[in-house]
Parts: structure tokens; C-alpha cells; sequence
């Protein structure tokens, strides 16, 4: 009898670990792979994935404004408008 190997994912290396989550988001994420049809852990790593990949976002927008202020810091509001292109006036009523 050969013995049983697990298949490795060629391009995804997975590690066994315990996690502590709120009860309601298990509940949740069982929930989901039981209509998806799928295993709780293809739940946990998709959400866990999408808030990686949010977070990261948001990191490399923070360092995005940051250069923005740190380059462009010494304008005054009207001549950022100016830069931006964009000049706002009050608009006259007739």
C-alpha cells in the first residue's frame, strides 16, 4: 500500500495554524462556504487575502499623499488650485 502524500499546490506554499475569531464571524464564514460549497478555510484565506490587498492599498495611498504634501507642501491653497488646474470662483447669480 503506498502512502498517502498530500498534493502541494505548485505556486502556493499553505501552513497549518490556530486562529482566535469571534464567534459571529465564524458563524459567518461558515455560513458562506456552506452555500459556496466550499471548505472554511478557502473562506477565511479569500477574506483574509481581499483585507491584505486592502490594506496595502491603503498603505501605498497614504505613501502617495505623503510625497504629494511633501513636493508640493510650500504652494498656498490658491496656488495649488492653480497647479491643479482647477480655479474656483463664486458663482454670480443672474
Amino acid at each position: 500500500m503506498k502512502p498517502r502524500t498530500r498534493k502541494a499546490t505548485a505556486s502556493v506554499a499553505k501552513r497549518r495554524t490556530t486562529l482566535t475569531i469571534p464567534a459571529d464571524y465564524l458563524a459567518r464564514a461558515k455560513r458562506i462556504a456552506s452555500a459556496r460549497h466550499v471548505n472554511l478555510s478557502a473562506v477565511i484565506s479569500e477574506a483574509l487575502s481581499e483585507g491584505l490587498r486592502q490594506y496595502s492599498e491603503t498603505e501605498r495611498s497614504e505613501q502617495i499623499l505623503s510625497q504629494y504634501k511633501q513636493a508640493f507642501g510650500m504652494f498656498s491653497n490658491e496656488e495649488m488650485l492653480l497647479l491643479d488646474g482647477v480655479i474656483l470662483e463664486p458663482v454670480h447669480k443672474r
